[in-house]
């Protein structure tokens, strides 16, 4: 069994900044990629940003809405992935939630999802 557990999200004021995070946990297991998605309300679930392991590099990919302002990074040895999210603004309010797709032990491909963490921007 595999677990991801986010923290970080909290309450910022426009400009601010916060970091998500997102640990796997469990039975033995690679990652494939990991990502966040966030969801506001009344809205359609949006892809924020991905990061994939390639053969040599890591590919990573943001929404456009995010580009220059989010960073998503990955700490292989933790099996943790983070969002460092810059220059907030309230349309970044939303529920975020880590997605990971993993290989498990003996084989196969998974997509875990974790329990989303609320992060709010006040202006």
């Amino acid at each position: 069994q595999v677990q991801l557990v986010e923290s970080g999200g909290g309450l910022v004021q426009l400009g601010g900044s916060l970091r998500l995070s997102c640990a796997a946990s469990g039975s033995s297991f690679s990652i494939n990629a990991m990502g966040w998605y966030r969801q506001a309300p009344g809205k359609e679930r949006e892809l924020v940003a991905r990061i994939r392991r390639g053969g040599s590099t890591n590919y990573v990919s943001y929404a456009d809405s995010v580009k220059g302002r989010f960073t998503i990074s990955i700490m292989n040895a933790a099996n943790t992935v983070y969002l460092q999210m810059n220059s907030l603004k309230p349309e970044d309010t939303a529920v975020y939630y880590c997605t990971a797709q993993l290989t498990i032990a003996p084989a196969g491909q998974y997509d875990y999802w974790g329990q989303g963490t609320q992060v709010t921007v006040s202006s």
